[in-house]
């Protein structure tokens, strides 16, 4: 597919044990809520197949069109839908889905999505600090509207919050110093150029681009990512019908954090006080761990798809 003059590409990470933690097989419905360009959901199909469905979810209409036209061979088997994937359970209730046996999050931002300029992603490149998963969404705040907005206390607390970024209030008051003697920091270039001023040159050549962190930040606050996740995991796992699955590929602590507790609240059973002869709360678990430790990608896969080198997955089973 070519997207504004870009191919939308996201080589699947670790499909191989997506698939075995997911087990499709003939006849299971299975949510992909995260379809981008349908590397994962290919793969998927062609296990489900014959009388298996899966529905694709992604707010990104370039990933959707490009998975579309990946996915056409499999006919009724796969219908994909526009959406923000916090919306699963009214998704499932409109396509007449009561259960699904597995649901599929891959968190990663794409190849296309990093690399296209029209995005606004990327610090390697000159572009407009866009940011937004959904485009179509006028609602949503640009992240050059944010740093046009925000004071620098509320700046600051993104950056640590969503970026573990240690001069976030630094970063914060060279912000707001250039939007009051030059204007507005709309441009990527800008705002990398912020950050290398900020951090003194120590600091800079530890741990990778001195701008990750903050665009980081800038990407979840913009598409409200960690609300999302904490919204889809809660109506995925009451969807899930037991023995159904759920596998999540995360990229960073915070998401990660997230999943976890998701994952170790939902494992647990009676929360009654020790030494109570009879359970009183009738807590029962919902889900067993299938990854007590996050499954890592391979050497092999690594050699291949750098980019997948944050990945981990972690899974779990409906009880």
């Amino acid at each position: 597919m070519d997207a504004e003059g870009g191919s939308f590409r996201h080589i699947p990470v670790m499909c191989r044990a997506v698939l075995e933690f997911l087990q499709p097989a003939p006849g299971k419905t299975i949510v992909d809520a995260t379809l981008g360009g349908g590397g994962h959901a290919a793969a998927i199909l062609k296990q489900l197949l014959p009388a298996g469905k899966l529905v694709g979810i992604d707010w990104d209409l370039d990933a959707l069109q490009a998975a579309r036209n990946k996915l056409a061979s499999f006919g009724d088997s796969f219908q994909a839908v526009k959406a923000n994937f916090r919306e699963l359970e009214a998704i499932c209730n409109r396509l007449e889905l009561a259960a699904i046996d597995g649901l599929l999050l891959d968190l990663g931002v794409s190849s296309y999505q990093l690399d296209c300029p029209e995005r606004g992603f990327s610090y390697r490149d000159d572009v407009f600090l866009d940011m937004r998963m959904d485009r179509a969404a006028s609602r949503t705040q640009t992240a050059a509207q944010l740093l046009a907005k925000l004071s620098v206390q509320q700046l600051a607390g993104i950056f640590r919050r969503y970026g573990e970024e240690r001069w976030a209030g630094r970063i914060a008051s060279l912000i707001v110093k250039h939007r009051q003697t030059k204007g507005p920091v709309e441009r990527s270039t800008q705002l990398e150029k912020i950050i290398r001023e900020a951090i003194p040159a120590p600091a800079r050549r530890k741990g990778g681009h001195p701008a990750k962190r903050v665009f980081q930040a800038l990407r979840i606050a913009v598409n409200a990512e960690l609300d999302n996740l904490r919204d889809v995991l809660d109506q995925g796992i009451k969807l899930l019908r037991p023995g159904g699955r759920v596998v999540v590929l995360v990229y960073h602590s915070l998401e990660d954090r997230i999943v976890t507790k998701q994952f170790r609240e939902r494992a647990r059973g009676c929360i009654c006080p020790p030494g109570t002869p009879v359970c009183a709360c009738g807590r029962t678990p919902q889900l067993n761990f299938l990854t007590r430790k996050p499954h890592l990608p391979s050497e092999e896969e690594l050699a291949k798809n750098p980019r997948a080198k944050s990945a981990r997955l972690r899974a779990a089973e409906k009880c």
